[in-house]
């Protein structure tokens, strides 16, 4: 086996130690919230991060002091991914048919009260906040709690411009116990959603039996398939970029072309990070035998992030992934802040079976039924047969009562 590259046929997602230790301190501070409320709310905080939670009045956007050039920097990626919502928005119309029965619909109503956790430890994630807060904006919900331990002005000034009607000072999984269960005289909310680190991710996930969540966040992902490039510098910081979010992201390269797995590999270790990146296993370049083990390794990993440099490849092929990237002009960095679509994405494989944070989440769909008295006589017929058949009695009785 190569040291610059590893086969695809060899390669397993990394696992993560203190996965149990976690949990245990997770449900310990969720059970503290659940019983004493604020106060247990207050005193976590205090103790893990030596700050008090409050709730701060957010200003109007234009008055936050912070440089003319980035507020215009957030006013156009707000403005893109608001387009992007308004977009997703434009067909969901409620409807109705009717037949001999009677009268059938749906009905899309937003989810009233949302709560949108934004990172910021290291560094304020101005970018989570208009992406985590503006579909709920777009979809109507009338309550948009946006939760953070960064009071950064750029970060307050992006969570207004997105439209929180409430900012709330608080990290962790602190934080998702009082949004969860409600802080201060202000209700818990029914849905939270936004990435963070183990312990709330953790929190999350034990939170989702009583408040809706929008996916488990794990550590950030990017998956490039490319065989003939023309910029691989710019694949290279492309994988730089993604393995700076946190200390487990993963950025794979996986190619049939062994000679440009070489150079790429040659790059990075000239590259400051880059070899530090490469022994940790945060970049990894893997060499397939052929396209088809390569769509197949692609398809079973699900990446967060799936970049696609092959013109040969029909990106239908592809069917796995939290957003795709077509081309080598189409940077995740676009992705992650202004491009549009949302990057909070599925991670750990949970493409397979979920999609990227769009103004669908912030909506349930609502059904009606009107019955005519014609159809009240025949869907009598039928219900009572089945219920009887079921065993319910009563059932049975509330329709035969209506033939």
């Amino acid at each position: 086996m190569s040291d610059e590259f590893v086969r695809v046929s060899e390669y397993q997602r990394p696992t993560f130690k203190n996965q149990e230790k976690i949990e245990t301190t997770v449900a310990k501070i969720l059970a503290k919230i659940k019983q004493h409320g604020d106060q247990a709310v207050q005193a976590i905080s205090q103790k893990i991060d030596g700050q008090p939670v409050q709730y701060i009045d957010l200003l109007p956007f234009d008055e936050y002091p912070i440089e003319q050039s980035l507020k215009d920097a957030i006013q156009s990626a707000h403005r893109r991914i608001k387009k992007f919502c308004q977009f997703q928005m434009k067909d969901l119309k409620n409807d109705q048919f009717s037949d001999e029965m009677g009268d059938f619909g749906f009905v899309y109503q937003p989810i009233e009260r949302i709560g949108a956790y934004i990172p910021g430890g290291q560094f304020p994630l101005i970018s989570t906040a208009l992406m985590t807060l503006t579909p709920a904006q777009v979809a109507g919900c009338p309550v948009r709690v946006a939760c953070s331990p960064s009071a950064d002005p750029a970060l307050l000034a992006a969570a207004s411009l997105a439209g929180a009607t409430q900012f709330l000072h608080v990290g962790g999984a602190q934080a998702i116990g009082a949004l969860s269960y409600g802080f201060d005289q202000t209700p818990p909310v029914n849905m939270i959603v936004g990435p963070g680190n183990a312990f709330v991710n953790q929190a999350k996930a034990q939170i989702q039996h009583r408040t809706q969540i929008d996916t488990l966040a794990g550590p950030s992902e990017l998956l490039i398939y490319a065989n003939h490039i023309k910029q691989p510098e710019w694949l290279m910081f492309d994988a730089l970029a993604q393995a700076e979010h946190d200390a487990h992201a993963v950025s794979l390269v996986v190619s049939e072309q062994e000679d440009l797995l070489l150079n790429l590999h040659g790059l990075l270790a000239e590259h400051e990070r880059g070899q530090e990146l490469l022994e940790n296993d945060n970049i990894v370049l893997l060499l397939a035998d052929d396209q088809q083990q390569a769509l197949d390794f692609i398809n079973d990993y699900a990446p967060e992030h799936l970049m696609v440099c092959d013109e040969s490849m029909k990106t239908g092929l592809f069917t796995n992934y939290g957003s795709l990237f077509i081309g080598e002009n189409s940077a995740v960095a676009f992705g992650d802040y202004c491009a549009g679509p949302n990057h909070t994405l599925p991670t750990a494989g949970a493409g397979k079976f979920s999609g990227g944070l769009s103004v669908h989440q912030f909506l349930k769909v609502l059904s009606t039924q009107k019955i005519s008295a014609t159809g009240r006589g025949v869907l009598a017929n039928i219900a009572a047969k089945l219920a009887a058949a079921e065993g319910l009695v009563y059932h049975q009785q509330s329709a035969e009562i209506r033939k």
